[in-house]
Parts: structure tokens; sequence; C-alpha cells
């Protein structure tokens, strides 16, 4: 059985669809771009699919990642292109590489973030800021299906920074429909590097922490992208590529692919 491990995307719109609702999204590009898929043994076989700390629901990603198992083999970069075509725009497959290596998910140690706070000056979220990170903890709360629970979510926080201010003067609209960056309008944008802990402390929890050290409100939710997740450099703060040692560990030369199949109907 030959693994492949992709990367996939969530822009636009589709930031909105649920982990469930790109499954099932996925799962038809598999049938319409006719992948010859491993199954699971037993009395109800499914195909070999896992994925890997999904974002939530909302939040738009640059790099979310799967695994596939194939019968057959198959050339990574041409099953990408292949799967890519057959999803929609928004849900974009955008590297694949050819399993070498174990233990993927322990490899993404952290996420990078971008959020977009609409209406917050740079002055009032750069105070902000220096606040959050002074403080040495940070308690914030989050409804769980157990109840209220209480967590740092200071701790979990490698990198927490002020971009430069952004205007857009272009459309509000694209083809596709409105825009992420509200445009003619200036924000605070932050970068923001977490450690994947438990419990894990996703963007909004940082969040409510600016919320609770600096009173920090934005009127409109934030704009929230995942830009990367991998191993982390705590030197420089910065969320490396987890598939690079998967490519640095391929044989050289091309891979010996099976001719593909003909494309089923959806």
């Amino acid at each position: 059985m030959q693994r492949i491990r992709l990367r996939y995307t969530k822009r636009g719109r589709l930031r909105f669809t649920s982990h469930r609702d790109f499954q099932r999204a996925f799962e038809r590009a598999l049938r319409r771009s006719a992948v010859p898929m491993a199954y699971s043994a037993g009395f109800t076989p499914h195909p070999k699919v896992s994925y890997a700390n999904a974002a939530p629901t909302g939040v738009a990603s640059e790099a979310e990642y799967l695994e596939i198992g194939l019968a057959e083999i198959r050339d990574p970069q041409a099953l990408r292109a292949q799967l890519d075509e057959s999803l929609p725009a928004g849900l974009d497959i955008t590297d694949a590489v050819e399993v070498r290596t174990p233990n993927f998910v322990e490899r993404l140690e952290a996420s990078e973030w971008q959020v977009r706070l609409d209406g917050v000056g740079q002055d009032e979220a750069a105070g902000a800021i220096a606040l959050f990170l002074a403080a040495e903890r940070v308690e914030v709360e989050r409804l769980t299906k157990n109840g209220v629970r209480v967590f740092d979510a200071r701790g979990a926080v490698a990198v927490l920074e002020l971009l430069p201010p952004q205007v857009d003067s272009g459309p509000d609209t694209t083809a596709e429909g409105p825009r992420d960056v509200r445009t003619g309008r200036g924000c605070a944008i932050l970068r923001l590097v977490v450690r994947h802990a438990t419990p894990a402390v996703r963007p909004d929890d940082v969040l409510s922490g600016l919320r609770a050290t600096a009173d920090l409100a934005p009127p409109v939710p934030a704009e929230v992208t995942r830009l990367a997740q991998g191993p982390l450099d705590e030197e420089t703060g910065t969320v490396t590529d987890p598939l690079a040692l998967d490519r640095a560990a391929a044989p050289a030369g091309p891979v010996a692919a099976a001719e593909p199949r003909a494309t089923a109907s959806a």
C-alpha cells in the first residue's frame, strides 16, 4: 500500500465549511478522480483517510493536512492535480508527498496564525499585546461538552506581534463573492504562533485573553487564517514545513506510477 500526505486549504467562503463538510467533499473528489483507494478490513470497509489537527469552522487555513492509503502506486504530484480539479475553488490541494517517515502528527508542534482585527487601531492593539505578553498567566474560559473549562492562554503563545498596517483599496468583491479582506479600511493585523498543547489554545482563546488583560474588544468578529503548522523553531519563532522530512527521504528519480484509470462519473 502506498501512502500519500496532502496539504490543503480553506479559503474565502469555504472557511465556513465544517470538518465533516470537507470530508464529504473530499470523498466525492476521490470518487470523481477514480483514485485507487485502499480500504480497511472488517464488516464495514472504509477508505483509508486520516486527518491531522483540522482548523475550526469559520477559520481560513493555508495549512491543513491529511493522509490517504492507495491500493496502486501513483505519482504524488499527478494525484494532487487530479484531486485539486475535483474540489471546489477554495478547497485546494497545494502539496503532496509520499510517506517516507513516521510520527507525522508529532511534527505538528505549533501553528502560525494571522488575525485581522477590523476597527482596532495600531496603538490600541500594540498596548493590548504588551499587557498580554507581560502577564505570567492569562486565564480564559471556554465552554466544552463537559461544561466551562478555565485554562491558561498565555503559556502556549510563542509569538504575538503587531504587523504593519494594510489598507486594500481594490474592489470589495471577486468573481467568487465577497473578499476576506475588507477594503478601504485600516485594521490591526496580528501574527500569532501558538504551541499545540493540552488543552489546545486557539486564536479565539488568545483574543479572550487580550480582552481580559487589556479590555480589547473588536467591534466585529476577527478574521483568522492559519498560515502554517509544523515543527517550531523556538529561537526564531517560525513554523517550518512538516513535509520536509518526507521530501528529503524520497529517492532520486521519478516515481514509477501506474496508468490512471478513466475518470468515474460523479
